[in-house]
């Protein structure tokens, strides 16, 4: 056997023809925009205050939706990242 690695295309080139960081930085961008959105107006009470009673440990209630705000920012980040490279696949492979 050899020790030698087979010879493989290299992967930056894909990445590059999908505009994998041009969609990564949309879907940071969209991910962090509807995040904030969604933070200010339940922790500013934008649309008025919140009927439920609830205790929130050791964080508060602001620290607890800043950590939901944090998994909806990258959770919706991945989603619009994911869609946009699936898009400019299927672009790319209409074009062949």
């Amino acid at each position: 056997m050899s020790d030698e690695v087979p010879n493989r295309p290299p992967s930056a080139g894909l990445i590059d023809t999908l505009r994998v960081p041009r969609n990564a930085a949309i879907g940071a961008s969209v991910g962090v925009a509807l995040a904030l959105a969604a933070y200010f107006a339940r922790v500013l009470e934008l649309f008025g205050p919140f009927a439920g009673t609830r205790e929130y440990p050791v964080l508060g209630p602001e620290g607890w939706f800043l950590l939901l705000a944090f998994v909806l920012a990258t959770s919706t980040a991945l989603l619009v990242t994911s869609a946009l490279t699936v898009i400019e696949a299927i672009r790319r492979a209409r074009e062949l």
